[in-house]
């Protein structure tokens, strides 16, 4: 990579095209490193590699990949990591050297990660010292299983994380009792059982993401968002998108909010006989729920009585590392393959996602499976992480453009959706806001954001890990920790009110207060001031008009993406 770069231009006649009057091209000025940088870089470099030759860098690495103790005690291996690990530093800290434009940085060091964590020595038996013991231990027979376990990766055409025998959606997940009440070309509307003897008299109705199967919100009893809502004395209504195949090929986003969220709020009124309901939206669910509200504001219409956002974006502007895949050349070839019609696989999805956290949802397993020629283990979050869902093209393409790209929904009347100019400070309700400190998807800073755009009630609250953990934290395993905003500063004279929300993410954490165990209670008695009363909970689901048809989960959430018809 040069560290200099002439910026001297043509002069005279070739300036021009040869043979023509066409005048040449100015060609972009090429990514540097600015030569001081580059030495101290190459220094510190030599330094470390001086280190691991002579064995005098320090054995301890925080890397899980390097636990084993054989990684240290044995010479050779010690120095394969010790020189992988240097020389992984001295990469990427070329990259994020390199003067350049955000965006371009940012593939440059995603880039060059992804080759970092391919290239580790504990992905190739050759030098991975935890994979030949076990080679040697088991006399070859963990190197047979391991290639089976490839062929049979193989024919299934991606690499297996989890059990997948050891689940069964139905039966072991998404077991929350419950009848299906509705159901169009779109989704199926579940209405659960209550086990309380009183519910509130306003039901909540929960909006998952449609590019994932909505048991993550119901995947076993005792880690079940839905099982625990239904016990706080909630009648709990929940979207399940179907799995579109080629006879969905046409759907839109306008499609998703009027023949989706639109359709599931007017039945959940119905058959709950309430004006106005709660609602909820997880991730891409969120970002839905919220357009549909603002377009029933636009229409006059006000349905909800809160609004519950999990890790979800409202504003782009910060979109994490799925950020580095959009830009005008790739949305305007979404558009010319799939806007006009056609489906995205879902394991086109899957495997982006899993790119996004190679080490985690790639490699992992690659060693586990091949080199050590074990089964995967039976994990729930897993299972659902495998279970992909296709998108339609128009939908997905129309999303990348408006949300990803132009950023418009921050913008009061930048979108229109359904003929509607859409305006989020238009939803007049409280909210709460919930986020994942490590989310990559949606980074906390960027769902904190959405503080500023809602106009209602706000309760903002930060949860420990990721993006999926920290929202599947059950109240009752008392894990992790979560922040809460402290009190809004009073003005002179008068009392404090509210919670502190400042413009900035950071200046919010600076003030907030870290308390153990899960954000589920304290989002659970925010929930219990808008039950609007109680009454004696339901005998029988649905109403005369909309009778159950079928038990839950239903059938479209069992359609895998590759059967999607």
């Amino acid at each position: 990579m040069a560290s200099k770069q002439s910026k001297s231009k043509p002069t005279g006649s070739a300036s021009k095209i040869p043979g023509t009057d066409l005048p040449l091209p100015e060609l972009p000025e090429m990514p540097r490193i600015a030569p001081d940088v580059l030495g101290d870089l190459q220094t510190r470099y030599m330094a470390q590699l001086q280190k691991v030759l002579s064995q005098d860098a320090a054995d301890a690495s925080r890397d899980k990949r390097f636990a084993n103790p054989l990684w240290q005690s044995m010479p050779m291996f010690s120095l394969t990591k010790g020189l992988y690990e240097a020389n992984a530093h001295y990469l990427l800290s070329l990259a994020d050297a390199v003067e350049t434009d955000p965006l371009s940085k940012a593939r440059l060091k995603f880039a060059t990660q992804q080759w970092i964590d391919a290239v580790s020595p504990s992905n190739s038996l050759l030098t991975n010292p935890e994979a030949q013991q076990k080679l040697m231990s088991t006399q070859g027979e963990s190197l047979r299983k391991g290639i089976e376990n490839l062929m049979q990766d193989m024919a299934k055409g991606q690499i297996s994380q989890v059990d997948e025998t050891a689940f069964e959606v139905g039966k072991n997940l998404a077991v929350s009792p419950g009848h299906v009440v509705f159901e169009n070309e779109l989704f199926q509307l579940i209405q659960y059982s209550p086990s309380t003897p009183k519910v509130g008299k306003r039901p909540i109705l929960m909006v998952p993401p449609c590019i994932n199967k909505f048991y993550i919100l119901d995947l076993q009893p005792e880690n079940s968002v839905v099982a625990y809502t239904v016990a706080q004395g909630h009648t709990v209504f929940l979207v399940s998108w179907r799995n579109p195949g080629p006879s969905l090929s046409h759907i839109t986003w306008d499609d998703y909010i009027e023949k989706g969220t639109i359709t599931a709020i007017r039945v959940t009124q119905e058959i709950s006989g309430q004006k106005q309901i709660n609602t909820l939206g997880f991730c891409v669910g969120g970002t839905i729920i919220a357009t549909a509200l603002a377009v029933l504001a636009a229409r006059g219409e006000h349905p909800a009585a809160s609004l519950t956002l999990l890790t979800t974006l409202l504003d782009f502007s910060m979109p994490g590392i799925l950020g580095i895949f959009v830009d005008e050349q790739q949305v305007q070839m979404r558009e010319q393959t799939l806007g006009g019609g056609g489906i995205l696989p879902g394991k086109e999805l899957a495997s982006t996602f899993s790119a996004l956290r190679p080490n985690d949802l790639i490699w992992n397993y690659v060693v586990n499976n091949y080199l050590m020629g074990e089964k995967p283990a039976a994990f729930d979050l897993l299972y659902w992480n495998g279970d992909s869902t296709n998108l339609p093209g128009p939908m997905y393409a129309w999303y990348l453009r408006h949300m990803y790209l132009q950023n418009e929904l921050r913008e009061p009347g930048a979108l229109t959706c359904l003929g509607q100019k859409v305006d989020l400070g238009s939803i007049q309700c409280p909210v709460f806001i919930y986020a994942s400190r490590e989310d990559h998807i949606v980074p906390w800073e960027a769902a904190y954001a959405s503080t500023q755009l809602l106009k209602g009630d706000k309760t903002f609250v930060l949860g420990a890990s990721g993006h999926i953990a920290g929202v599947i934290n059950p109240a009752n395993k008392n894990k992790r920790s979560h922040w809460i905003s402290a009190k809004a500063p009073a003005a002179k004279g008068k009392k404090a009110a509210g919670a502190y929300l400042p413009a900035k993410a950071d200046d919010w954490y600076a003030h907030a207060t870290e308390v153990p165990g899960s954000w589920w209670p304290v989002w659970s008695g925010w929930l219990e001031a808008l039950k609007g009363g109680e009454a004696t909970a339901p005998k029988a689901p649905g109403n005369a008009r909309y009778k159950a048809i079928e038990p839950a989960p239903g059938r479209y959430v069992k359609v895998r993406a590759e059967d999607a018809q």
